[in-house]
């Protein structure tokens, strides 16, 4: 099973009043995670891609359970959970020490930079996330 995953520690910005990471907070995370996963397979500026293409969230489900805290270390995962011609969804949890916080699946739509249409993946791209996908199987 291929699951990628980063550490990311919580601090003062991130976070309410109370020392509680603010809600949104946590899909900054999971972009980060997705980010360095597609760095990791070669794309250094994933959210742009050759041709006028960009990556771009389409969707997202997102279930939180508990609440990270100031200075907490936490591990953010991406894990690839469906792909098809024109989006990739990832699996993606925040865990803080084995515990589940918060998970969400997130689809990552390709289109057009000029007209914001779906287009397919690049070709290269797809075969790389395809080969991990399968891997997971």
């Amino acid at each position: 099973m291929h699951s990628f995953s980063i550490p990311l520690r919580v601090y003062i910005e991130d976070t309410d009043a109370g020392g509680i990471v603010y809600y949104v907070n946590y899909l900054k995370y999971m972009e980060r995670s997705r980010t360095e996963f597609l760095r990791s397979l070669g794309y250094d500026k994933p959210a742009i891609l050759d041709g006028g293409l960009l990556l771009v969230v389409h969707a997202a489900q997102i279930n939180y359970r508990r609440s990270a805290r100031l200075d907490d270390q936490l591990q953010v995962s991406a894990q690839i959970e469906k792909l098809a011609r024109t989006y990739v969804e990832f699996k993606q949890q925040v865990l803080r020490d084995g515990e589940l916080l918060c998970e969400g699946v997130i689809r990552i739509a390709c289109v057009d930079a000029a007209t914001m249409k779906p287009n397919a993946i690049p070709a290269d791209m797809h075969r790389q996330l395809d080969q991990i996908f399968h891997s997971q199987m």
